[in-house]
């Protein structure tokens, strides 16, 4: 085959010579339409970016204690009445400068990131949401192996006025849940299912250790916790430590709830819980939320 060249290859499929350039090439000789000043009719709540993937490290009290992971960045400013636009390449260039410098998922870089950030963009009121997987070593019962589980992590930083930042995080995990009504009407056996439990708390202060302790509030209320490696014994073990704790989707909201309400620095949560039931083509969905602050539920 006698192929023609790359060049007359890229015009056979459309490419052309590049025309003539007559607008500026300089960035202080091109427009600037987002800093252009003029009653736009609304103020806007908030403008950014999304679906910006990055490597952060994550700090744990469990094995492994640090690790190397992909979040997810959510970043956004308020806009006022008489600004067009905001500047997105800022915010593309104050994750780069973290990342070079190394991430690391903890409260105090991520409220000096949204502060920088502030800086940067001439805001007070900026928003940043961040969710990565974290993982965690989890041991078998009976025999004793030892695997890799994971959990989801969700932390928005939202600082409204300068200093004045309102924390929120989230942890989502999976746990094993055995039906009640299913143990009590049966002769034998009872049918069991994965259940997903999501808790969303608001906070002052995000505990070093606050996503030991949410995993912890959701699998100690469970039937049992799930596992990444389980032989016969374990798998004995499991299947009759769920037996022994039967929850609905509404008993896992309520016992998560309380382990909750008795934490100090928990200022307000939101538990929910999926189960992915085994015998059914529908998922059984529980939520409860509270606010401490003022003593009622949402």
């Amino acid at each position: 085959m006698n192929l023609p060249s790359k060049k007359e290859r890229h015009i056979l499929f459309g490419s052309v010579e590049p025309g003539e350039k007559r607008k500026p090439v300089n960035k202080e000789e091109m427009a600037d339409l987002q800093n252009e000043k003029k009653d736009y009719l609304f103020h806007i709540d908030q403008v950014g970016v999304s679906n910006v993937k990055v490597p952060v490290t994550v700090k744990s009290g469990v094995r492994p204690t640090s690790q190397e992971t992909i979040a997810t960045f959510t970043l956004t400013a308020s806009l006022s009445r008489n600004q067009k636009g905001t500047n997105m390449s800022r915010f593309m260039e104050q994750i780069e400068e973290y990342r070079l410098k190394g991430f690391t998922m903890d409260q105090e870089q991520l409220c000096r990131f949204v502060a920088d950030l502030s800086n940067r963009l001439g805001q007070n009121n900026i928003k940043i949401e961040v969710e990565f997987p974290w993982f965690y070593e989890r041991k078998s019962l009976s025999t004793g192996y030892t695997g890799l589980n994971h959990a989801v992590v969700k932390i928005t930083v939202h600082q409204k006025g300068h200093n004045h930042y309102k924390m929120n995080g989230q942890l989502s995990c999976t746990v094993t849940t055995l039906c009640p009504c299913s143990k009590e009407i049966s002769d034998y056996s009872a049918h069991n299912q994965r259940g997903v439990v999501r808790m969303s708390i608001d906070t002052k202060t995000l505990k070093e250790d606050w996503k030991e302790e949410l995993l912890f509030a959701a699998e100690s209320n469970a039937s049992a916790c799930i596992y990444p490696i389980l032989k016969r014994p374990d798998e004995k073990a499991v299947t009759e430590q769920a037996y022994e704790n039967p929850r609905f989707v509404e008993d896992m909201v309520r016992l998560v709830a309380a382990d909750l309400y008795e934490k100090d620095w928990v200022e307000g949560f939101t538990v929910e819980c999926k189960n992915e039931e085994s015998i059914h083509l529908h998922d059984a969905i529980a939520t409860l939320s509270y606010n401490k602050q003022n003593g009622k539920e949402e």
